[in-house]
């Protein structure tokens, strides 16, 4: 195992947590777009995006055998598949004939939860990138 492993670890968690904190940040600025997709000759709203991440895979035997941790890697960000809310407003521009109007199938509170949850692991990877690095400075002074 490197020396640098942790600041390895810490930094792909901190760039998957990035990411998804713009996601979520994406979200909620989306959560009253009507207008998100021009599909098939019409606009349907904003749809729910998410990030997946997994352990990052590596392709060393050596890594294998000893079972070494490699850190997260973003596998991609899906669509939410939940159907859009129909909400009764007909003065919007976007209403159907019976005035009901296709919402994104966004819940603020969700994502403001997610966005407290990333922000607190954005938090513990920048803590523990800080301690990896004190103990290498310290390392480094030992052998002065």
């Amino acid at each position: 195992m490197s020396i640098f492993q942790s600041l390895s670890i810490s930094g792909s968690a901190l760039t998957a947590n990035r990411l998804k904190l713009d996601v979520v940040s994406s979200n909620i600025a989306n959560a009253n777009t009507t207008r998100g997709q021009f599909v098939n000759g019409e606009w349907v709203p904003y749809r729910r995006k998410m990030v997946e991440v997994s352990a990052n895979q590596t392709t060393s035997f050596a890594n294998h055998l000893q079972k070494e941790l490699s850190g997260v890697q973003v596998n991609k960000i899906v669509e939410d598949t939940n159907p859009f809310q129909a909400v009764y407003d007909p003065s919007n521009p976007d209403s159907n004939e019976q005035g009901y109007v296709m919402m994104p199938n966004v819940d603020v509170t969700k994502e403001m939860v997610d966005l407290m949850a990333t922000t607190r692991a954005y938090e513990a990877n920048v803590t523990a990138f800080n301690a990896g690095k004190s103990m290498l400075v310290k390392a480094l002074e030992i052998g002065r």
